[in-house]
């Protein structure tokens, strides 16, 4: 049987990745190519849209060296979610891509809020007010950016997150089109119609505004040589937002099962089958992901920070050199005496929603020294993840399978060991670091044909981890009574 290849284009916040993946989902080469963002004064956060697409042109330039592109059957995209840009007719740019973390809308929230938007745009969307998610970001630019506000107004402005602008170049303009889970953030699509809310857009000023055609993540997306990188046209048949992708990569395919991405924040994706569970407790309602005459919904449980609280233990109290010093730190102590950090740098997220709160370290004695800190540091993450699985447990009435894990904190045995033993189940690990990247392969390939259906996807299982619960873990449920009781108490 002749080998065939799926390119897979994994566009991040800072760097592009180009992946070639196999027919039995085997990595065969990588490139990645940088991304300068701009983080600019007020909490503004752009990238600009002519960078987006040149980081994916020499990402894919240097994948395809040295490969057979007779052999490259289809191309998959994953892309930084909520990040959005919008055009002219001819395909420039009126503004700097706005990046997800832009916080610029803050009080166009608090503007919705007060005018008791917040259990509408729920019911509609799945989603929170928040600035993380596109639309608000959008309104500020209508109201604060005349040529946008004149462009939108005369019906000559197309918006797309991040995947859309892409497709639309990739194609030459033939396609102008997302998917159901890039949709599903935007704080625009409705995901009971599974179609644009034309109320809220009205709603919001932006009737007049151009939106994509919303495909399944698994269709075609139309046909591209890569701006000539490739000798003929190859189809486009999958697209996903990255978590999405990761957790499809993952194996996250049935109701109860979930993954949670331990990067510099996190996210943890649940899987609740074909209807979408309308969340009480602080989490969001979006799309898993989607084929023909199959969606799958989620709820989500955003963590504001879980990296980045070990890397502000390493740069600003210098407790270490190398992160991965901090895993010996912490197994040095028997336990960390009541010692607990809050990581709370910019807001706790899901499921408590304390934007406002600031970190905090608890419990410090005279006996307290660096790795106690390290410890509460580490410890912090399981809390988190436990916090949110437990709600989502609680409102889909499911009980967790297994926990499917990706990110750099996976390197973190103790990290990995404490959270099997607070959930009670299985921490799986299947050992790709770009397992976005797989996740949109796995998903163009379906679209192409390559594979029947889910159950002949190819299941990576070369490096696979599994992390059990240990066989006493009175240690670890402990430590979250007390993490509970903390968190009442300082509310």
């Amino acid at each position: 049987m002749e080998t065939s290849y799926i390119l897979a284009i994994d566009q991040g916040t800072s760097s592009t990745k180009a992946l070639i993946f196999d027919e039995n989902g085997r990595q065969v080469n990588k490139a990645t190519a940088p991304l300068r963002t701009q983080y600019l004064p007020n909490g503004f956060v752009e990238q600009d849209p002519q960078d987006i697409l040149d980081s994916v042109l020499e990402a894919c330039r240097d994948c395809l060296e040295d490969i057979d592109k007779d052999k490259i059957k289809a191309i998959g995209i994953s892309n930084q979610r909520e990040t959005f840009v919008l055009w002219d007719q001819m395909g420039q740019p009126l503004y700097n891509a706005v990046v997800w973390q832009c916080k610029r809308s803050i009080a166009v929230c608090a503007d919705m809020e007060k005018a008791g938007l917040e259990a509408e745009i729920a019911l509609r969307t799945g989603l929170k007010i928040d600035p993380y998610f596109s639309g608000t970001k959008l309104i500020w630019l209508y109201k604060n950016n005349k040529t946008v506000q004149q462009a939108i107004d005369q019906g000559q402005c197309y918006f797309g997150t991040v995947d859309t602008w892409l497709l639309y170049h990739l194609t030459h303009g033939v396609t102008y089109a997302t998917d159901l889970t890039n949709a599903s953030r935007t704080l625009l699509f409705n995901i009971s119609d599974l179609q644009w809310d034309n109320v809220l857009m009205k709603q919001f000023g932006l009737g007049q505004l151009n939106m994509p055609e919303v495909k399944h993540s698994s269709a075609h997306f139309g046909r591209t040589d890569l701006n000539g990188l490739l000798d003929g046209k190859i189809p486009i048949t999958g697209v996903l937002g990255d978590s999405h992708a990761a957790a499809f990569g993952e194996g996250c395919h049935t109701s109860g099962t979930a993954k949670a991405t331990m990067g510099t924040g996190s996210s943890i994706l649940w899987n609740t089958g074909n209807q979408p569970v309308r969340s009480r407790k602080g989490m969001v309602t979006t799309i898993c992901w989607s084929m023909e005459d199959r969606v799958d919904y989620a709820l989500e449980g955003v963590i504001v920070s879980c990296g980045a609280t070990i890397e502000w233990l390493k740069n600003q109290l210098r407790l270490f050199e190398d992160s991965a010093e901090t895993e010996q730190m912490a197994r040095s102590l028997a336990s960390n005496e009541g010692v607990y950090l809050v990581p709370a740098f910019s807001g706790l997220g899901a499921p408590h929603w304390q934007m406002d709160r600031k970190a905090s370290i608890h419990g410090i004695t005279f006996k307290s020294d660096r790795a106690h800190l390290v410890r509460a540091g580490l410890e912090s993450i399981p809390y988190q993840i436990k916090d949110v699985i437990t709600v989502m447990e609680e409102e889909s009435g499911i009980q967790l399978k297994e926990l499917k894990i990706d990110g750099g904190i996976t390197a973190n045995s103790f990290v990995l060991q404490f959270l099997a033993d607070l959930l009670g189940t299985s921490v799986v690990n299947i050992g790709l670091a770009d397992v976005s990247a797989l996740g949109a392969a796995l998903m163009a390939g379906l679209g192409q044909g390559l594979w029947k259906d889910l159950d002949h996807l190819p299941k990576p299982q070369e490096n696979l981890q599994i992390t059990e619960p240990a066989e006493h873990t009175d240690l670890a449920r402990a430590g979250y009574v007390g993490w509970q009781k903390l968190l009442r108490k300082e509310t």
